[in-house]
């Protein structure tokens, strides 16, 4: 039997894993565009808290070997649902089974201008490109576009940055929606908001980037920005290949799968791909429902195959925490409101738990006593 697996990350590692553990006679192959798998979670911890960007890729080749899967160091062109076949760089790759867990990249929502003259976070490149142009400074203003998860992690560890480094620095968040952090509880929005006020970080909301123009940025209600650094967190969507699927998918191209993580009998979607619908609600995107929903995914493929009964994929969430530099963070855990520097902790926990390796490990490690987490 051929599984194929879109994407390694956290949800296609995942899957990788519990296949080659199967005891079943698979040909098991990972096709990314990518040769390593980048821990992200931490990527923002980098520009502020000094952690070393470096450790946090794990190369997948690397997994490939200790695993027993191959794998194809290409980009996925398009998807064939009917023939079952995959187009990787102009060549085809027929499955038996695949799983779809080529995880988000950054929204630019067809932006050119901005694409092409912002910063953003979505790999280890990205963050040794924004520490190198910190590093060289040169910047009035730092302008994070979007107040989501990622744009206030930016901004705090911004500050941080900048004040341990002695630089001068305007920190502007910019946010499309009328208030930052979207659906989340008003008492963690006021919480953020005032901790962004004693980091001096400014917030305009009900506002956008609409131009970058040689360092010089125009914003909505005719603000200009001089000398400015700008990094875009506004938001994610799937890859290209899979936006061109013609099934049910949510506005960041989401696809709408099953209570087995299904798209169809043959293909099975996890991690930020996937569009989950979970008691009378749809899952956000998060590492802990990537990890998990790659392992089920996995299990209902050989479940498939033995022909027995599949595994509804059954959500535990331990909640969601809003990490800030200064350690006045902030979270919804085991269905407690938490605050302050307990939150912060869990998060570092969370993520040297997560890690891939005692180099990523340790890196991550050095990085919170580095900058006193």
């Amino acid at each position: 039997m051929k599984v194929l697996i879109i994407g390694g990350g956290f949800g296609g590692l995942s899957a990788a894993y519990r296949l080659a553990k199967s005891g079943r006679d698979l040909e098991i192959t990972l096709i990314d565009k990518k040769a390593v798998s980048d821990f992200l979670p931490v990527m923002p911890d980098c520009l502020g808290r000094g952690i070393n960007p470096e450790p946090l890729s794990y190369r997948i080749e690397e997994a490939a070997k200790s695993y027993g899967f191959a794998f194809i160091n290409k980009e996925v062109t398009s998807l064939n649902l009917d023939k079952k076949e995959v187009l990787v760089a102009g060549e085809a790759f027929n499955y038996d089974y695949l799983i779809v867990a080529c995880g988000s990249e950054t929204n630019f929502y067809g932006n050119e201008n901005i694409r092409q003259n912002a910063y953003k976070l979505d790999e280890v490149e990205d963050a040794k490109k924004i520490i190198g142009a910190l590093k060289k400074g040169g910047f009035e203003n730092f302008i994070i576009g979007g107040g989501g998860y990622t744009g206030i992690e930016v901004a705090t560890n911004l500050r941080i940055f900048l004040d341990r480094s002695g630089q001068e620095g305007k920190i502007t968040v910019i946010e499309r929606a009328p208030s930052i952090l979207g659906p989340l509880p008003q008492w963690m929005k006021d919480y953020v908001g005032l901790n962004l006020q004693k980091l001096r970080v400014e917030v305009l909301a009900n506002s956008a980037i609409e131009k970058i123009e040689g360092g010089r940025v125009y914003a909505a209600q005719g603000k200009v920005f001089e000398r400015s650094m700008v990094i875009w967190a506004a938001g994610v969507k799937t890859p290209v290949f899979i936006q061109a699927l013609a099934v049910e998918k949510n506005p960041q191209g989401r696809i709408k799968v099953d209570e087995f993580l299904r798209l169809n009998n043959n293909c099975f979607v996890a991690g930020d791909a996937a569009y989950f619908g979970y008691e009378n609600a749809f899952l956000r995107m998060a590492v802990q429902f990537a990890i998990t929903q790659g392992d089920c995914a996995a299990r209902n493929i050989v479940r498939s195959i033995k022909g027995s009964p599949l595994i509804k994929y059954k959500p535990v969430d331990f909640g969601y925490i809003i990490p800030m530099a200064n350690n006045r963070s902030c979270g919804k855990v085991f269905g407690m409101n938490l605050k302050g520097f307990l939150p912060t902790m869990l998060h570092f926990l969370m993520c040297i738990y997560r890690s891939s390796g005692l180099k990523n490990k340790t890196g991550i490690i050095n990085g919170i006593l580095k900058g006193g987490a």
